[in-house]
């Protein structure tokens, strides 16, 4: 009993947080980030880490059920709270909410732990033990379910086929969802990848599931308003570009491994999103920017992953970094580093944005198709044949935005074609 109070002590000090981001929750799950930053609680990467779930965004009233998020509450160990947060404004309330919610959470964990022991000693005593039960699952032929394929289960985890692999040998096949809740990862994003070994033989993106959003996206924000006419100044594109960039670079530090990189990145994004000058802001991109170009580790883990021609980006109708990149992952990231350095050195600069430049951090805005729709759609090419601890560097090299997918143009907006 003392340790368990000791470890509910712990929890609630410093508790680890697991974020569930809806698409369309950017400016939230910013000042998400932030506001856990400043206090120094870590974002954890599974259930099994976390004390309190947040979840970020609004599904226009629906419960938590429908989006996956069941699944995460239920894998968490008690104690444990949860929030949900759709107003910026109002982050630190909620997380003082989820704080006293863990706090009163002891008494709750011990009545769950004696409930669940009791049950299972009734289980066992009447020879239904949940932990031996593989009773309607044909292990040895698998049965027809998950996503069409011919899958069992094993523990609530996916029994693999086969098929033949790319040098003609059968080798098991297992079916593997990614998304769409994942530390450093798109929110919303799905998908599908079919392995044979560590090796992905298939690739699809799973649809948006997010209701559509009459709002901007938070990344393409200034760059739409000018378009309609608002004034905007070069200075507050410069900063949003900036963050935008120090964002998906955050996360693709994170999921190379580098931790603390990852934590500079974003402090720094989240000081140019607070209004520093162009000279605080330049003062701390250029120490990132040279860290992160001379490092050889870095250079060595993301070489070589997931090349996007320029000819072949073009033709998918990507038109942003990924074009200008003309490379792997590590150029896509080099093409960041250097936005980065110039949008943050700008960031003072007061003249009126030009209504005609359309471009945000991920491409062109006046085109039929969003930005992240045309890295969406290149995604599955840039993974078949990859190595599966490989696929993530690919997607955070991209960092398809999915809030352009759902966001609905009012009449009339941004219609130009070039």
């Amino acid at each position: 009993m003392e340790l368990r109070r000791a470890l509910v002590r712990a929890a609630v000090s410093r508790p680890g947080v697991l974020l569930a981001v809806s698409p369309g929750a950017t400016r939230q799950r910013l000042a998400v980030e932030a506001e856990l930053a400043r206090r120094g609680w870590p974002c954890v990467s599974g259930p099994v880490e976390a004390d309190l779930l947040v979840i970020v965004g609004d599904r226009d009233g629906e419960g938590d059920e429908g989006d996956g998020v069941a699944g995460l509450w239920h894998g968490i160990p008690a104690p444990k709270a949860r929030v949900r947060i759709t107003d910026p404004e109002r982050v630190a309330d909620a997380l003082e909410r989820g704080l006293a919610d863990l706090s009163r959470g002891e008494h709750e964990a011990h009545h769950t732990h004696c409930e669940q022991h009791e049950q299972h000693e009734q289980q066992q005593d009447s020879g239904t033990d949940p932990h031996s039960d593989h009773s309607g699952h044909d292990m040895h032929g698998g049965h027809h379910g998950h996503a069409g394929h011919d899958m069992g289960l094993v523990e609530g985890l996916p029994m693999a086929d086969r098929a033949d692999d790319r040098d003609g040998l059968r080798l098991d096949v297992l079916h593997v969802p990614l998304g769409p809740v994942l530390a450093d990862w798109p929110a919303g994003l799905v998908l599908h990848l079919a392995l044979q070994g560590d090796i992905v033989q298939e690739a699809t993106v799973g649809p948006v599931t997010a209701s559509r959003a009459p709002h901007p996206p938070f990344w393409d924000e200034p760059w739409l308003r000018a378009s309609r006419g608002g004034h905007v100044s070069q200075g507050d594109a410069a900063r949003r570009l900036c963050a935008a960039h120090l964002d998906s670079l955050g996360r693709f530090f994170a999921v190379a491994g580098w931790d603390d990189m990852a934590a500079r990145t974003r402090f720094v994004r989240d000081r140019a999103l607070a209004g520093a000058a162009a000279a605080e802001l330049t003062s701390l991109v250029d120490p990132l920017i040279r860290r992160a170009q001379r490092s050889r580790t870095l250079r060595w883990l993301t070489t070589g992953l997931g090349v996007l021609p320029a000819e072949d980006a073009r033709l998918r109708g990507v038109t942003g970094p990924a074009l200008v990149a003309d490379g792997d992952a590590y150029s896509r990231m080099l093409v960041w580093l250097d936005a980065v350095g110039r949008s943050a050195a700008a960031c003072d600069v007061t003249e009126t944005l030009d209504a005609a430049e359309v471009v945000g951090p991920r491409g062109r805005l006046d085109t039929p198709v969003p930005p992240s729709r045309a890295l969406l759609d290149s995604l599955p090419r840039l993974l078949d044949g990859t190595e599966f601890a490989c696929a993530r560097i690919i997607v955070a090299s991209l960092d398809p935005d999915l809030d352009e997918p759902t966001h609905v143009p009012a009449p009339g907006t941004v219609h130009r074609h070039g």
